[in-house]
């Protein structure tokens, strides 16, 4: 038995050995490996695979863009330079000031979303593709008041292009909050940060633009490529988003998105739920992932080559039914109802004192307690509504029951 980048395999050291040649040779002839030998790697086997060839040598793909995608989720302030400041920080100085505050587990949990995150910056510090690349910008805000969730910062790739990485959703109730706003506002407060933020950081840059992130920040690279000055708009040359929340039919319609329309990547795991949402106007590059179910939507599941996303045929058929029952079920309320059992649902868990989804992670038992109760503090009025609407998405479910049989799930 071997152990091979951290896999337990069976396979005699000969084989190995001869196995790395083989994959050494079909990079060089930019064969995809990773589906001729069925090998599930991820971003972190891509760092390892490509991190001693800078952009210049093999330029920007799509495993590069989910890495840029995913740093926007540390939590860097005092590490990386403000929107005001003029200097910029290099990955691999920031991992020496970021490892002072990974000391303990508590400091971890401040520092980052997912718990693969300091590792993920550590080992883009220790690379020659990305140690050397600028980080600048930064941004972090979270206001309960404005339900506002943004965070950004700008990565200087050193091949002529600056990216713009917008965070997602992070584990603060208000950040899900914003996000299920969206079903029934034109606008929200992030997506008006965002393009505040690219109007401001644009002028200040040099060169072509990239403008992505992960779920919401998918959502809010294309709002603000959407909605930012003309003259910026022209210098992004490519908007990556990675299974986030459509938009509503007024937007995908609009003059700003049609104009930038054509740039715009959307990739989305075989079983999305989240990058199902809403409309998108224009269609999705389907990608495999180690996970199943809403456990795709991590980025650290995607399956990757040594220089793109691994593509499905098509996405499953859970992924199917959910973005069908859950599209009628929104659908069949008006702006006004929706509005009404989100913000009766937040009184509920505000009440209940959760302020993240760490709080449920860590004591679920006690937080499901304090909701349950907190349910039954609110007016009767107000319990028949959420009973009534949370019941028609369990009719909408088995009305669409017939879509799971329609055909195998994929594997």
């Amino acid at each position: 038995m071997n152990i091979i980048n951290n896999r337990v395999t069976t396979e005699p050291p000969v084989a190995i050995a001869l196995k790395a040649v083989i994959i050494k040779k079909l990079i060089v002839q930019n064969i995809s490996f990773c589906v001729i030998f069925n090998i599930m790697a991820n971003l972190f086997d891509y760092i390892k695979w490509r991190g001693d060839i800078c952009f210049s040598a093999s330029p920007f793909n799509p495993v590069d863009n989910i890495i840029i995608s995913q740093l926007s989720y540390l939590t860097l302030d005092g590490i990386v330079p403000s929107p005001d400041d003029k200097t910029s920080i290099s990955i691999a100085l920031a991992v020496r000031v970021f490892n002072e505050r990974l000391k303990s587990k508590e400091s971890i949990k401040l520092t980052s979303v997912f718990k693969e995150d300091p590792d993920l910056i550590r080992a883009l510090g220790a690379s020659r593709r990305f140690g050397n690349c600028q980080l600048f910008g930064y941004i972090n805000q979270l206001d309960t008041n404005l339900e506002l969730q943004f965070a950004a910062l700008c990565i200087n790739t050193n091949d002529g292009y600056n990216s713009i990485s917008f965070r997602g959703t992070d584990s603060s109730l208000v950040g899900w909050k914003e996000d299920f706003n969206m079903c029934f506002k034109d606008v929200v407060p992030s997506q008006l940060e965002a393009v505040k933020y690219l109007d401001e950081m644009a002028p200040k840059i040099k060169g072509k633009l990239r403008v992505g992130g992960h779920s919401k920040g998918g959502n809010l690279a294309i709002y603000a490529a959407s909605n930012c000055k003309k003259s910026i708009r022209k210098r992004i040359k490519v908007i990556y988003n990675n299974d986030a929340p459509g938009f509503n039919e007024k937007f995908i319609t609009s003059a700003g998105f049609l104009a930038v329309k054509d740039r715009i990547q959307s990739y989305v795991p075989q079983s999305s739920v989240i990058g199902m949402f809403m409309e998108h106007g224009k269609s999705n590059i389907i990608i495999k992932s180690s996970e199943s179910g809403i456990m795709q939507h991590c980025l650290y599941s995607w399956e990757v080559t040594h220089n793109d996303l691994v593509r499905a045929e098509k996405s499953t058929i859970s992924s199917r039914f959910i973005n069908k029952t859950v599209r009628e079920w929104i659908n069949s309320h008006d702006y006004s109802q929706r509005e009404k059992f989100i913000e009766a649902l937040y009184y509920i868990f505000k009440a209940a004192d959760v302020k993240s989804t760490t709080d449920f992670e860590n004591s679920w038992f006690s937080s499901a307690g304090k909701v349950l109760k907190s349910l039954g503090n609110v007016d009767e009025s107000t319990r028949k509504f959420i009973r009534k609407t949370i019941a028609e998405l369990f009719v909408t479910a088995g009305r669409n029951l017939h879509t799971l049989h329609q055909g195998s799930e994929d594997s």
